[in-house]
């Protein structure tokens, strides 16, 4: 109603959902025993244009969560042209099937990192060529193009984090920064770095976009690429297995598949560890965020849509050394829309990940697309209803 008045954009208008929590980065105020959380979410404003927003909250040793108040007034980061690396601006390229000649000329002329400027320079360069080169101008757009899909979004260090809002800052994501899957992401030496991959949509097409941070201040943001991270909901594993990264895909768009890469940004061959053949997920499955590490193996939420689109979030355990192997599926739905069948997309409880504090499971995910709830389960529990399963299905 505010927002109709002022004419100013209201960020929440039609929809909060779709909910993912990590540990927070400070925990120096933490009362022992407890933890203190980021749980970033979706906010669905008016024309169906999504941005990223966080909230804090605690959960207490006993398993209780407490949500802090949000803050009063949301705050846009200042966003920034990011340093180029020149091979992934390649592959970029290639994976488009735009690696042509004039686009090759213009990387081989730049130092193996390179700035906004640099690029833009080099593209005069070019355009100069305009007689004995053709296309020109349209290599100049597309490489202008993929430049805007890299930025760096700043916060003010005095901004209260549940005010900070990621809004869409470039044309791929115009019409909005879908589904955030952060990972609390823990490399070899210890060093700790926050990882998101969320959907960019321009209104026609989409494509995987990775953010960056280590204190939820500033946040570099890259494309990704490759046959896995094609479509909706890549989810990062929270540290390397053997060296390698690995990520939950969805990248036919129904079925559930593991992928590993050497590079965060570029993803090639998914193996499918799931396929729909319960009446709950028949239509199609997807991931719930990254896997959690328990002793038992690695806990992936994941999302069955079913009949009349109904989503339910149900649970499978892969073997720690080798995720594509499932050892374990929950055969029944962990949680179900109930009763909350209406609201802005009816018949839907989805999340985008879930925290591990103890033996207690905290599942934040969001109610017909309208509210966010919090769920909690014994990881115990959990693990004894699986039915175990001895190869990767």
């Amino acid at each position: 109603l505010g927002a109709t008045f002022t004419h100013e954009y209201s960020i929440e208008a039609a929809s909060l959902c779709n909910p993912s929590i990590v540990a927070h980065p400070d925990q120096s105020s933490a009362p022992v025993g407890s933890v203190r959380f980021v749980m970033s979410v979706r906010g669905i404003g008016e024309g169906h244009r999504s941005s990223i927003g966080f909230r804090t909250g605690t959960i207490e040793a006993a398993g209780e969560v407490i949500v802090d108040d949000a803050g009063r007034f949301p705050t846009l980061a200042v966003v920034e042209s990011a340093v180029f690396d020149r091979e992934q601006f390649a592959g970029r390229l290639r994976a488009i099937g735009e690696d042509t000649e004039n686009a090759t000329y213009v990387l081989d002329h730049l130092d193996d990192t390179f700035s906004g400027d640099e690029l833009e320079w080099q593209i005069g360069v070019l355009a100069a060529q305009h007689d004995t080169r053709p296309d020109t101008h349209t290599t100049a757009a597309l490489l202008r193009s993929i430049a805007a899909c890299s930025y760096t979004a700043r916060f003010p260090a005095d901004t209260a984090m549940s005010e900070r809002v990621l809004a869409p800052a470039m044309a791929a994501e115009a019409q909005g920064m879908e589904d955030a899957r952060f990972v609390r992401f823990v490399e070899d030496d210890g060093t700790v770095t926050y990882y998101a991959t969320y959907t960019a949509f321009d209104g026609v097409s989409i494509s995987q976009q990775l953010l960056r941070t280590t204190d939820f201040l500033e946040f570099v943001v890259s494309p990704m690429i490759g046959p896995a991270a094609t479509n909706k909901g890549l989810a990062l594993f929270p540290r390397r297995i053997d060296g390698r990264f690995f990520a939950l895909s969805r990248h036919d768009r129904e079925t559930n598949a593991v992928t590993c890469s050497d590079s965060l940004l570029h993803w090639d061959r998914a193996v499918r560890i799931q396929t729909p053949d319960r009446p709950w997920e028949v239509i199609q499955l997807g991931n719930c965020g990254s896997p959690i590490e328990t002793d038992a193996g690695w806990l992936v939420l994941t999302h069955g849509v079913g009949p009349m689109r109904t989503y339910s979030i149900g649970a499978l355990l892969l073997d720690l050394d080798d995720p594509t192997q499932v050892i374990g599926s929950l055969p029944e739905p962990l949680l179900t829309p109930g009763e909350d069948l209406d609201g802005y997309v009816p018949n839907v409880v989805y999340s985008c990940g879930a925290l591990l504090h103890g033996q207690t499971l905290v599942i934040p995910h969001g109610v017909a697309d309208t509210f966010i709830a919090i769920a909690t389960v014994r990881l115990p529990a959990l693990l004894d209803a699986m039915v175990e399963l001895s190869t990767s299905r």
